[in-house]
């Protein structure tokens, strides 16, 4: 293969440019790979640890958490709080497939899954509610109310 230099020595511009293009089509109309061979190389399932979504919001009394989690059984769910720090964490677990089928997407995600949270206020650990409703995790957690004044009394000693 000779150089572009050379080339351009021997070949006019025009040609060179013709033979680029070429070379473009020839790219555009090789055969492609599978999508789930393309998946498994990008995305390695046992490397995967994905995280949830989650939206976070307060009402007076309480933080409120909520993230979609369909097709996860609550067995496989494993909620804690340690140091005001939430973690969710879990498996979405693949049912047996026995066909081999030929994906045009794949974009489910299979596999475990953990999502922490440094809680923006502190909140009571004992009273936290979990609730799962039409395939959305609810997280219930109330805040630990400070007092911002109070009034002392004094007692006089005698």
């Amino acid at each position: 293969m000779s150089s572009f230099l050379e080339k351009l020595k021997e070949d006019s511009i025009e040609d060179l440019v013709e033979e680029k293009k070429t070379e473009k089509k020839k790219v555009k109309h090789e055969e492609k790979e599978p999508v789930e061979q393309l998946a498994k190389e990008t995305l390695p399932e046992e490397k995967i640890n994905a995280q949830l979504s989650i939206d976070v919001y307060e009402t007076e009394e309480s933080l409120i958490i909520q993230s979609t989690i369909a097709g996860i059984k609550v067995e496989d769910l494993d909620i804690s709080l340690e140091n005001n720090i939430l973690t969710i964490k879990g498996e979405r677990k693949r049912q047996e497939e026995n066909e081999i089928k030929n994906y045009f997407y794949k974009e489910c995600y299979w596999g475990q899954f953990q999502r922490q949270l440094i809680l923006p206020t502190q909140v009571d650990g004992l009273k936290v509610q979990a609730v799962i409703k039409d395939g959305v995790l609810i997280l219930k957690i109330p805040k630990i109310r400070k007092e911002k004044k109070r009034k002392i009394s004094i007692k006089e000693e005698k």
